[in-house]
């Protein structure tokens, strides 16, 4: 198996891929230490039986640059195949700014394609190619070198196997006329905002169930103060402080060391230095937010406004058209988007795209009451309710 170290070997690999119309590539990586993944191996594949067209490239190798790469995601006469692609996209996203197109994601045709939801690639190796991956290899060091022949064993079987995997899929999605539904589920894998946490919006991602305007701010403000201190020091957002602790914080409101000190969710590490200061400023500075300046509550999808009876019902039709279609049901409707459709919201979406035509307009008129929900053997069929 060849490694690619040197600069002119990539542009040559890259030259002769643009010959072909796809590329497969993975990559490997390290997050557990750092707010940004650390890129330690790529691996591509181009359409071959053999393992002859396939490569490792090592990016951590002394000198070598990854602009070829970089063009041949460019070049649009040459499909980039990843599998559950959104890790390995953000590394190039937020290394280089550059995005794969076209892009064709395995994991989401897969969905389309009925074989279950955010299925894994050993599953797909599995019942497409009938191979088996040895697993052995999954969680080493990537960024220690030299590399052993099991790693870069391990490594090359997410690209070869996944040729195999995407021309299956592919045929299947051209016969089955779902292209356009693919399409519309990788535009938020193409779309550069997926990849770019900016700290004043880092608070939508805290579950919190607080509708005090007070309360709200300091969230905010204290998960401004995280992000980007973990941005800046390139350390994960838990390594500062866990959301729990955010929370226990938000609540408490402490504005000196002496009560931050009483935190009980709080790591050691943040009871001192930067941390601890940065979130008494942070919270000092929403407690002295002007009332008018305080954030809007949000609007709370509370159980009494739920119709249960209906949400079931809604549960009930989107298994029937799943299993119907053939699409994993979760890729239609989250649960989440159930409920909020028997509340009377059409702010979802299921409401849009495919997902109109699949369910959503189904879904709007049993709402109605235009429609009704019928067993016929062991399926469940939809008949409209005459007035």
């Amino acid at each position: 198996m060849k490694t690619i170290t040197k600069t002119d070997e990539l542009i040559a690999f890259c030259e002769a891929a643009k010959a072909f119309d796809y590329v497969t590539i993975d990559t490997e990586f390290l997050r557990e230490r750092t707010y940004y993944s650390k890129l330690c191996l790529i691996q591509m594949a181009l359409p071959s039986k053999g393992d002859d067209h396939a490569v490792l490239v090592d990016p951590l190798a002394q000198g070598l640059k990854l602009d070829a790469l970089y063009a041949l995601f460019e070049d649009e006469t040459v499909v980039k195949v990843f599998h559950a692609a959104r890790q390995d996209l953000e590394i190039f996203c937020v290394d280089a700014g550059v995005l794969p197109k076209p892009l064709f994601d395995t994991q989401v045709a897969a969905m389309v394609c009925g074989f279950g939801e955010q299925v894994g690639y050993e599953t797909l190796v599995r019942k497409i190619t009938k191979n088996t991956i040895d697993k052995s290899s999954r969680f080493t060091d990537w960024s220690r070198r030299p590399l052993s022949e099991a790693q870069k064993s391990y490594a090359l079987a997410d690209v070869t196997h996944l040729r195999q995997v995407y021309e299956f899929l592919r045929a299947k999605i051209e016969k089955t006329g779902r292209g356009p539904w693919v399409e519309e589920e990788l535009q938020i894998l193409t779309n550069p905002e997926t990849y770019h946490v900016r700290p004043p919006e880092a608070w939508r991602r805290v579950k919190t169930r607080t509708s005090s305007p007070r309360v709200i701010a300091v969230v905010q403000a204290l998960a401004d103060f995280r992000e980007d201190y973990a941005q800046t020091r390139n350390v994960p957002r838990s390594r500062v402080f866990k959301d729990d602790a955010l929370i226990e914080l938000a609540s408490t409101k402490p504005t000196s060391m002496e009560e931050l000190g009483r935190a009980r969710l709080l790591l050691r590490e943040a009871r001192k230095g930067d941390i601890a200061s940065g979130i008494l400023k942070a919270i000092n500075a929403a407690l002295a937010l002007p009332k008018e300046d305080l954030p809007a509550a949000p609007a709370q999808d509370t159980q009494a406004q739920t119709n249960p009876a209906l949400a079931d019902l809604l549960r009930v039709l989107l298994k029937a058209k799943a299993e119907n279609i053939g699409v994993a049901a979760k890729l239609i409707a989250a649960t989440s988007e159930l409920d909020a459709l028997a509340m009377g919201r059409r702010d979802v979406a299921s409401l849009k795209g495919w997902r109109l035509d699949v369910f959503g307009d189904e879904a709007l008129k049993l709402c109605k009451g235009e429609i009704a929900l019928v067993a016929d053997g062991s399926m469940v069929k939809t008949i409209p309710v005459l007035s």
